[in-house]
């Protein structure tokens, strides 16, 4: 197995850095957090615990 030189590595940085950013930025912006408004209040359920100790 050959030696890759060492431009080479930090080009694959590069590119794996630069597609990790840009896949990172398009899951943020594409993130759509309305879904979530209606069904926050409903899904919360407080249980009294009564302890007897």
């Amino acid at each position: 197995m050959p030696q890759m030189a060492p431009l080479s590595w930090i080009l694959l940085y590069i590119i794996f850095s630069l597609t990790l950013i840009l896949f990172s930025s398009i899951n943020f912006f594409n993130y759509n957090p309305s879904c979530f408004k209606d069904t926050s209040l409903k899904s919360i359920s407080i249980k009294a615990l009564n302890w007897k100790w």
